[in-house]
C-alpha cells in the first residue's frame, strides 16, 4: 500500500526541508518515492498560481488559491494511483483554502478533503507568525503576498479551524526536532 504524506504550514515553517528529509530516508530504505511540492513549475496551474502569489489584490488572491487546487488536483491524479510510487509526499496542499474568504473557506475544505484523498500522515508545521517572517527575510527569494505579519498572522489563526484532524507540528524549532516528531509518526504507521 502506498504511503500518502503531506507535510503544510504556513511559508517559512520548514515544508520542504521536511519533505527532503523524509524523502531521502524512504530512498535510503529501498523505496520510491515521488515528491510533489505546490505550486509546481511543471504545469500551466502552478506556474499561474505562483505568478498570481506574487502580486497584490483579491483577484489574484482568488486567481492563486484556484490555480493552486488545479495544481494540486493535477498531481494527485498523475501520482497517487500510480504502482510504480511507494512513497507519494506533497508539501502544501488542500489547506491553501485557507485563504479564501471566511465562510467560502469552510465549505470548499470539507469538499475537498472529502474529494481528494486524504492520510494519517498530513502533517501541519504551526510556525509563530514572527519566526515565519524571519525565515522568510533569510531567503533570498520575491516576497509573496501572503509573506507579511498580519497575513502570517491571520492565516496562521484561520489553518486551526482545518487542522483538526491533522498532526499538528510546533515548528519554531530546528529541522532535525521537527523531523524526529514526523519521522516518529510515520513509523508508528507502518507501511
Amino acid at each position: 500500500m502506498k504511503k500518502f504524506i503531506v507535510i503544510d504550514g504556513l511559508d517559512g515553517s520548514g515544508k520542504d526541508t521536511q519533505v527532503n528529509l523524509l524523502a531521502d530516508m524512504y530512498e535510503k530504505q529501498g523505496k520510491n518515492v515521488v515528491v510533489r511540492s505546490h505550486p509546481c513549475n511543471d504545469n500551466k496551474f502552478g506556474r499561474r498560481s505562483k505568478q498570481a502569489l506574487l502580486k497584490e489584490g483579491k483577484l489574484n488572491h482568488i486567481l492563486a488559491t484556484v490555480n493552486f487546487g488545479l495544481d494540486a488536483i493535477r498531481s494527485v491524479h498523475m501520482y497517487y494511483y500510480r504502482r510504480d510510487c511507494d512513497v507519494l509526499i506533497f508539501s502544501r496542499y488542500i489547506l491553501a483554502v485557507m485563504y479564501l474568504p471566511n465562510g467560502i473557506n469552510t465549505i470548499v475544505y470539507k469538499i475537498v478533503a472529502f474529494i481528494l484523498p486524504t492520510s494519517d500522515l498530513m502533517f501541519f508545521l504551526d510556525i509563530s507568525p514572527e519566526e515565519s517572517l524571519r525565515r522568510i527575510g533569510s531567503r533570498e527569494e520575491e516576497t509573496e503576498m501572503f509573506e507579511n505579519i498580519e497575513a502570517l498572522t491571520e492565516s496562521r489563526e484561520k489553518s486551526r479551524k482545518f487542522t483538526y484532524n491533522w498532526n499538528v507540528i510546533p515548528a519554531d524549532g530546528t529541522p532535525e526536532e521537527i523531523s524526529q516528531k514526523i519521522i516518529k509518526k510515520c513509523l508508528e504507521a507502518g507501511d
